[in-house]
């Protein structure tokens, strides 16, 4: 929903597809990326201010993620999935986004390979951006100090940007929102983010419940592998012809009723359409309560109405963090 059909100036591209003419020589950002958090938008600055506007900008990323590969049995909590990240890489200004295939056959590649087959061959890149701690190659073999020996060698340049930091000294990282997220602490997700984080699904029928208590809902099912805290949150609903509605949502089992598989149940205000089918957009801004059960189905529907007035609050006096954040989830 993010990435117009329309635009077709961005490439979505995956592993082994032939680069487009436009795209060769491109300057080349590589990273997971997941989350494209503020530490990730200063190293796709750095590319962007290299290129000028006179060179496209490419992120090399890889899926499905390492860690998940690495380790099936845990997969990684992902903070914006495939679509979501080239999405959002492309509100960076990016040209495209090649999508990689990652196996462990692809990491058993050696450093030397990886840039003689994909960054030369394959993309013929004319500069490399990394991060400080960005290795590839078998046994991580490939360092930034390999990279820059090897740019000099096959002609493309190199640049490393070092650790990003907070205002408040804190790093920023994917591992630590992720962790904020599954401790119901969306402030600080968010900060570090540097835009208010967010979830795109289908709507799908539900039980019709929150119809039968007034509160109406457009029910959505994550990915099996979201670790976001089970509870209730201020949220915002962008739908797919881009119109905002202020909501209230609860991702849980439902403990009142069946305590089923976790759901994400979310109430637009003011609103009465129908919904089923739509991909809908859900902007997270704050952590309203925990799940609970009731003495009741008043003493439930009460405790509705106190989490939307307070949605309704704090929704009225949200601010974007950035400008991203302001044309993701602020701008009609």
């Amino acid at each position: 929903m993010l990435l117009p059909d329309s635009d077709t100036d961005f490439r979505l591209l995956d592993g082994g597809t032939t680069i487009p003419p436009e795209l060769k020589g491109a300057i080349v950002v590589i990273g997971n990326f997941d989350g494209v958090h503020a530490g990730h938008r200063v190293i796709l600055q750095h590319a962007m201010d290299l290129a000028a506007g006179a060179v496209p900008v490419l992120a090399l990323t890889f899926e499905p993620h390492p860690r998940t590969v690495f380790n099936p049995s845990d997969p990684v909590f992902r903070l914006s999935p495939k679509l979501e990240k080239a999405s959002l890489l492309r509100a960076c200004g990016l040209r495209g986004v090649l999508n990689w295939d990652f196996s462990r056959e692809f990491a058993g590649l050696s450093a030397q390979t990886f840039v003689e087959d994909i960054l030369v061959g394959h993309l013929a890149a004319s500069h490399v951006v990394v991060g400080y701690d960005f290795h590839f190659g078998k046994s991580r073999e490939g360092s930034p100090a390999f990279l820059f020996a090897a740019g000099q060698s096959a002609g493309f340049g190199v640049t490393v940007v070092p650790q990003v930091n907070l205002p408040d000294g804190l790093a920023v990282s994917s591992s630590a929102i992720r962790t904020h997220l599954m401790n119901a602490d969306i402030r600080s997700a968010n900060n570090e983010l540097g835009y208010h984080w967010f979830v795109q699904a289908d709507v799908i029928h539900g039980e019709k419940r929150g119809r039968e208590l007034g509160y109406p809902t457009a029910n959505m099912k994550l990915s099996p592998h979201c670790r976001l805290a089970l509870g209730i949150y201020a949220v915002s609903v962008r739908r797919h012809n881009g119109t905002l509605h202020h909501s209230v949502a609860s991702y849980g089992r439902r403990p009142q009723f069946d305590n089923g598989a976790a759901l994400l149940e979310t109430h637009l205000f003011d609103f009465s359409d129908d919904l089923y089918g739509e991909t809908l957009m859900v902007t997270f801004h704050e952590f309203l309560r925990g799940e609970a059960r009731f003495d009741g189905v008043d003493a439930l529907v009460a405790q509705m109405d106190r989490d939307s007035a307070a949605a309704r609050r704090i929704l009225q006096a949200a601010l974007p963090l950035s400008p991203l954040d302001a044309r993701l989830s602020f701008q009609p």
